[in-house]
């Protein structure tokens, strides 16, 4: 898998990193993401799924209840929040690619409360593998890597391979999170 320690710590850019990268390297890391992920989950059980962890420092600012904003997420939780972004990130890498200018966000996310068993986790996992290639496909034999836009202020300006990279490093920012969340779930039910 890429190491965005590089990236995070600023000693290069995203554009840097990803120098030659192709839609065939981007289906491969997609791959490998997804196939993690499916790893730290292989032995839970449905009560992982459910079982709610301790997280001391959690926050989420993005929460659209402010009583979910310091609750710690739920395998399920973090299963259907990593999977939506990295959706988000393969969408707007797609219309970007095919020269389309930014328009603004492309989420969904479906109701992280409906998924309480590890095959929803598991089938959540391989519906976006799928999405994600999908959207791959859409990409022209030639696609517009001069289009490009800055989601955040100073985050510099992400073309369609560095954008959808963007979502497989989120993916990556959780990938500590789950394998916390299904120790303390093995703990407790150990």
């Amino acid at each position: 898998m890429l190491d965005f320690s590089r990236v995070r710590s600023k000693e290069v850019s995203m554009d840097e990193l990803l120098t030659g990268y192709t839609r065939a390297d981007l289906r491969a890391l997609t791959d490998e993401m997804i196939d993690a992920q499916v790893k730290l989950i292989a032995d839970c059980s449905d009560a992982d799924v459910v079982f709610q962890p301790l997280d001391p420092i959690a926050n989420d600012t993005f929460a659209t209840d402010s009583a979910e904003v310091n609750i710690a997420w739920t395998l399920g939780h973090v299963i259907v929040h990593i999977t939506a972004s990295s959706e988000e990130a393969a969408a707007i890498a797609a219309e970007l690619a095919r020269g389309v200018e930014y328009h603004g966000r492309s989420r969904s996310e479906i109701d992280w409360e409906a998924v309480t068993t590890i095959a929803e986790c598991r089938q959540r996992l391989e519906e976006s593998r799928r999405m994600r290639h999908a959207s791959l496909a859409m990409w022209p034999d030639a696609p517009y890597l001069e289009n490009s836009y800055e989601p955040w202020p100073s985050a510099g300006h992400f073309n369609a391979v560095s954008r959808f990279v963007l979502g497989l490093r989120h993916d990556d920012d959780h990938m500590g999170q789950i394998a916390d969340v299904v120790n303390q779930a093995k703990a407790a039910r150990a």
